[in-house]
């Protein structure tokens, strides 16, 4: 784990979204493509920075990973969103969508 992705502020861990955040997320994520995509390395360091700057660039993203078995994808998911700081909005099948407000001037604006 890199100290690179836990060290900068706009790293920091966002508050829990409520159900009617995650579904106002969910919907301005529909017409999204991934921009992650995992490969069969799985999550590796570079994939985690390339997720955290496309974070940083647009601050709700969808990533896509391989198929097989759900709990690990489930469970790759969550490390990724954990080491980007950012909240796990949705899964369905191989895809989930994170959300991560830019520190300095946030594009999204949520329900509170």
């Amino acid at each position: 784990m890199s100290s690179v992705l836990h060290n900068s502020p706009a790293m920091s861990s966002t508050e829990p979204l409520s159900e009617r955040q995650r579904r106002h997320l969910r919907g301005l994520a529909h017409a999204l493509q991934p921009v992650v995509r995992l490969g069969s390395a799985g999550l590796t360091e570079a994939v985690a920075r390339e997720t955290a700057r496309a974070l940083t660039d647009h601050e709700l993203i969808k990533i896509k990973a391989p198929g097989g078995d759900r709990d690990a994808r489930d469970e790759l998911f969550a490390e990724l969103a954990r080491r980007t700081g950012s909240s796990l909005v949705h899964r369905i099948g191989n895809v989930a969508v994170l959300y991560r407000p830019r520190p300095d001037l946030p594009r999204i604006v949520i329900p509170d």
